[in-house]
């Protein structure tokens, strides 16, 4: 089964404060709903671009998509 790397995007100079914190919601909703993932964290661009990202499988998009809207969706290539 493929890995799934949901992102959200976030820009300006707290971009990195708020993509921790974001990062904080989506493993509140993983356990809430008791829904297996691989990873959660978050990617530094740079000063003002950072995103928040959490791995799942492929067979989960569904339920993830749905649920929380990510600004992109990308295959994990190993």
């Amino acid at each position: 089964m493929r890995k799934i790397r949901l992102l959200w995007d976030f820009r300006g100079p707290d971009s990195l404060e708020t993509a921790k914190h974001h990062v904080i919601h989506l493993k509140e909703f993983v356990e809430i709903d008791h829904l297996p993932y691989v990873e959660s964290a978050v990617i530094e661009q740079n000063k003002y671009v950072n995103s928040a990202y959490i791995i799942i499988s492929e067979s989960d998009l569904d339920v993830f998509k749905t649920a929380l809207k990510p600004h992109r969706i990308t295959v994990v290539v190993e």
